[in-house]
């Protein structure tokens, strides 16, 4: 099978940049036709990714983890969400409840090693089981997130799912970000107006102080070194050799390249 690296992205990704979200998004939907979904925990910006898509009509689903232990303000914004933007929103589950998980393994994020194992059980894998269903996930990590997420890409290859990420909201710094929920009343978690700039499962989450970072309340048990959950493969690794094996239409379609068939 022939293999797109990220560095055969470089381009691509160049003259992405100017691109409006709503743009790449789009582009996305025709690249990947039936093929592509949208990842999201329903955080402030990935609320804002599902109103684009619901506002362009594109079909596309949303992919939305739930861990078992998500807050219910959580499941109540999906569910909003879903319905008021006509959206086809799909709910993975972890292969166990975190009562049997808990049986089995311990109470496993109360270390770093165990929170990382119970983010892959219960993030991770769920996603990781439907990932053979689509070459293009669509994502919305901002780069204003800072640390790993500054050097984030448009286009990212992640073999682990093999697939394609698109990040349309790479250039939305808060600002514009805060512009576009205004503008267009965008359905928030309400915990995002109770201390919680970043939310996921209720064991691992906090709220945030002002003068804390804004990820400070994400497994604050653990201490500042636990940033990410490993959900979004570019937080932990930029390598551009990172490559995905993907049918050379699709991979020729993706970079641009206009195909020329002999007979």
């Amino acid at each position: 099978m022939p293999r797109l690296s990220q560095s055969d992205l470089a381009e691509r990704n160049k003259a992405f940049e100017s691109s409006e979200p709503q743009d790449l998004l789009q582009w996305a939907a025709d690249t990947f036709s039936g093929r592509v979904a949208a990842i999201s925990a329903l955080q402030a910006a990935g609320s804002v990714v599902c109103h684009m898509i619901g506002q362009l009509g594109l079909d596309i689903p949303v992919l939305f983890v739930d861990t078992g232990v998500n807050f219910p303000e959580t499941l109540a914004t999906r569910d909003a969400i879903g319905e008021s933007y006509g959206l086809d929103i799909r709910t993975l589950h972890p292969s166990q409840t975190m009562d049997e998980q808990t049986t089995q393994l311990g109470v496993l994020y109360v270390t770093p090693d165990g929170q990382k194992e119970c983010c892959r059980l219960r993030k991770i894998e769920p996603l990781r089981a439907v990932a053979d269903q689509f070459d293009c996930l669509i994502g919305s990590l901002r780069r204003s997130e800072g640390g790993q997420r500054s050097y984030c890409p448009i286009l990212a290859a992640d073999p682990e799912m093999n697939v394609v990420r698109v990040n349309p909201l790479v250039n939305f710094g808060d600002e514009r970000l805060s512009g576009y929920i205004d503008e267009h009343s965008v359905i928030l978690n309400p915990l995002l107006a109770q201390g919680y700039p970043t939310i996921s499962c209720n064991r691992c989450t906090t709220p945030v102080l002002e003068n804390e970072p804004r990820r400070a309340g994400r497994w604050r048990h653990l201490g500042p070194w636990q940033a990410y959950c490993g959900i979004n493969p570019t937080d932990l690794d930029s390598d551009t050799e990172t490559a995905v094996e993907l049918p050379q239409q699709l991979i020729d379609k993706v970079l641009g390249r206009e195909t020329d068939f002999v007979i």
